[in-house]
């Protein structure tokens, strides 16, 4: 039965927003799990991720959190189902920084200019640049037969393999078979294993495998002399394996004369080490640290080339030591790879990059470790500088992933082709739906259309969202008598969360005040709990502005209410500010089933406000916590909550719109009785249809499938607006997993 898989990140606050980095980090552990010594992202946890489905990235181009909170209402299947938001850094070039410096989007041969990406190995191992792969200088281009990839006599001799008739070969035994080799001569991959005796390396165990695989030989072999090291790490033999062994080394040597046929080539990784410690000689040879050819003498390791050209793990950690079948299959296969596919598809692999990514992953595994002074990354790495940023795409291709890459070719600064804008959402979901279940990675990116990506928009964008969530913090209260009592007033008021401005209104027969708070749920609670309540001697009303942009605020605060990322949280506010973030957590902490607590802070003090946010693991809890905690006390200040209105990564970016409108002068506690425009209306429905679109997608993902969707954020000259992302695992009732 598979299990299944979910995802968990308490997002909240400061914590929920996420850098480039961060993403790239989920998105990494997610498509290629341990086997990439990926690490679990810093920020959440994804819990049974080798049994995810797959992953899919949704791009809304050009779109920002503005976008999202701007058209709250038609993003009706967005905000039910991803139960995890997160703010996100904007990018100038968002396909960039996501796929890596070295990706190339191009239209493929599909209908309507549908683009797809290639990584930076094939961008690279496609140019002129080829041509200086240490591979093509030795092989050339053209796929050749076996005999042509066999080490010759010089080669042998500069590597250190034994010869016939050399002085440290004395002794040894000769397979006695010929050099008459053909390109249909039968391949063995050999292999041993070797401990440390008094006389040198001696053998402990031999494989043996014929052209299929097929296990010849597996033996374990007892050292003439004394040991001193078994080795175990690597050999994985141990003095207590060995004890009841009786085959010797002579013992082995004429096996394996016997198994060989008098044309066998043997494959082995430096081979010259083994067939040293089986003191042979053997004409016919192949060495796949010498084939896979690098510059300036050095040669890839067998793991890092089983992982990269066949896909294989092998001499894992788990294991105690390396398993010489294993080893030796995976040489001849690596062997059989380059005969059959040619030395031009090898060199496309681009190795030196994807060895470079993956070693950048394991020195950022363990940057906690402190490097040594004048220690660099590269050397570290001992390998020259590379040419670009490994990419996304290059890490994926070591597991022999292909990612499936759709979008619409057009505009601006995404690397894009600019040559055909015809093609449509409509074509796009087409595509994806035919091609996303037959990848495990994919990135499919929509667009609202050229009409409406213009970065200067997003001004006018702004303004608008402002002033929306800037009326919905806003309260009128009055009337009261003429000489009333502010000080009692903003107490009172004071209860109900943090007051961003308090004032007068006069141009009234009685005085009003207009309270302008920090929070959403501040306002909400005072229209709750104060309309029809005295204050300062008086019984007053409590209403927010009458505008044309608040006709819908019931609606949209009813539906915030409901919103999935609001489940289990609450909002509590009265809170003394004397108190501790550590008084707190001892006080709430007692209440059933508290996952989080989060403080919001003064941004620029760093003062805690009075009021905070609880999240809890049920939704249930959650409203046992809300029915307990209303009207009682906590030391000595009454408590008031309600269910939460604002995500957690919403509240720091309504603060930052607060201050900046206040800077700015912008009052907008007038009513604005604006028609609205055609364009807004279209805008509007494409918006609608987007998020109709995406459901048709998400409904036809499998089960265990991680799916991020992000608004990317703009970075340009016109302005920077941060991006938003919603994230979560399809489960059996087709709503993102927890």
């Amino acid at each position: 039965q598979v299990k299944s898989c979910h995802l968990s990140a308490a997002l909240l606050g400061e914590d929920s927003e996420i850098s480039q980095e961060q993403l790239y980090e989920l998105l990494k552990y997610a498509a290629l799990g341990k086997c990439h010594e990926a690490a679990q992202p810093s920020w959440c946890r994804i819990y049974h991720q080798s049994h995810l489905a797959g992953v899919v990235v949704v791009v809304l181009h050009e779109m920002s959190q503005l976008h999202f909170y701007r058209f709250y209402l038609q993003f009706r299947h967005l905000r039910k189902v991803f139960r995890h938001r997160f703010t996100l850094a904007p990018s100038a070039n968002f396909p960039v920084s996501l796929y890596g410096e070295g990706t190339n989007l191009k239209p493929q041969n599909t209908p309507q200019g549908i683009f797809t990406a290639t990584s930076t190995s094939e961008c690279t191992a496609k140019s002129s640049d080829l041509q200086c792969d240490p591979i093509i200088q030795r092989y050339g281009e053209k796929k050749q037969g076996l005999t042509s990839y066999t080490l010759t006599l010089e080669e042998q001799k500069k590597n250190d393999y034994p010869i016939e008739g050399s002085p440290g070969c004395k002794g040894y035994i000769s397979t006695e078979c010929d050099q008459q080799r053909t390109d249909n001569s039968p391949l063995f991959g050999l292999d041993c294993e070797m401990c440390l005796t008094a006389k040198g390396n001696e053998v402990t165990r031999v494989s043996l495998v014929d052209a299929r695989g097929r296990c010849l030989l597996n033996e374990l072999v007892k050292p003439e002399s004394r040991v001193f090291n078994y080795r175990t790490r690597f050999s994985g033999i141990t003095r207590k394996m060995l004890l009841p062994v009786k085959t010797r080394l002579s013992d082995i040597q004429t096996r394996l004369k016997k198994m060989l046929p008098h044309d066998a080539v043997l494959v082995g990784h430096s081979l010259n080490s083994d067939l040293q410690a089986l003191e042979m000689i053997h004409p016919s040879v192949i060495d796949t640290s010498l084939l896979f050819a690098r510059s300036e003498g050095r040669r890839f390791k067998l793991k890092f080339l089983a992982k990269a050209v066949l896909g294989k793990e092998i001499q894992c950690e788990q294991k105690l030591g390396h398993d010489p079948t294993e080893d030796a299959r995976a040489a001849l296969e690596l062997a059989q790879f380059f005969i059959e596919q040619g030395p031009t598809k090898v060199a496309e692999l681009n190795l030196e990059m994807l060895l470079t990514a993956e070693k950048l992953a394991e020195v950022s595994k363990n940057k906690a470790v402190q490097q040594p002074q004048g220690c660099g990354l590269q050397e570290q790495l001992n390998e020259p500088p590379p040419l670009s940023k490994p990419c996304f795409l290059d890490c994926l291709q070591v597991t022999g992933q292909k990612p499936l890459l759709l979008g619409r070719q057009g505009s601006d600064s995404s690397g894009l082709c600019q040559s055909n804008l015809n093609t449509s959402n409509k074509q796009i979901l087409q595509r994806a739906l035919e091609d996303v279940p037959l990848s495990k990675f994919s990135i499919i990116q929509f667009t609202l259309g050229p009409g409406y990506l213009a970065s200067h928009l997003h001004a006018g964008l702004h303004e608008k969202v402002s002033s929306k969530l800037t009326d919905m913090l806003t309260i009128y209260a009055g009337p009261f008598e003429e000489n009333f009592c502010i000080k009692s007033v903003k107490k009172e008021f004071g209860r109900c969360g943090p007051i961003q401005s308090l004032t007068v209104v006069t141009e009234t027969f009685q005085p009003y005040v207009c309270i302008q708070y920090e929070v959403l749920e501040a306002a909400q609670l005072a229209v709750e709990c104060l309309n029809g309540a005295e204050v300062a001697g008086s019984c007053i009303k409590v209403q927010r502005p009458v505008t044309a942009a608040m006709l819908d605020c019931n609606v949209l605060i009813k539906e915030l209410e409901l919103d999935v990322e609001n489940e289990g949280v609450i909002y509590v506010a009265g809170l003394k500010k004397s108190l501790t973030e550590t008084e707190l957590q001892e006080e709430f902490g007692r209440l059933k089933h508290l996952e989080a607590l989060f403080l919001p802070k003064d941004l620029q003090s760093g003062k805690h406000r009075s009021c905070c946010f609880l999240k809890f693991q049920k939704t249930q809890s959650a409203l046992g916590a809300l029915e307990a905690m209303n009207g009682c006390t906590m030391k000595g200040s009454e408590l008031r909550s309600r269910k939460a209105l604002a995500p957690g990564h919403l509240w720091k970016w309504i603060w930052q719109m607060n201050h900046s409108n206040e800077k700015q002068g912008k009052h907008i506690f007038y009513e604005k009785m604006e028609q609205l425009s055609d364009s807004e209306q279209d805008l509007r429905k494409k918006v609608k249809k987007l998020d109709q679109n995406i459901r048709k997608l998400y409904r036809s993902l499998q089960n265990n499938t991680l799916c991020v969707v992000l608004f990317p954020g703009v970075n340009s000259t016109h302005g920077s607006q941060p991006g938003l992302g919603l994230m979560g695992i399809k489960d059996d009732e087709g709503r993102s997993a927890c």
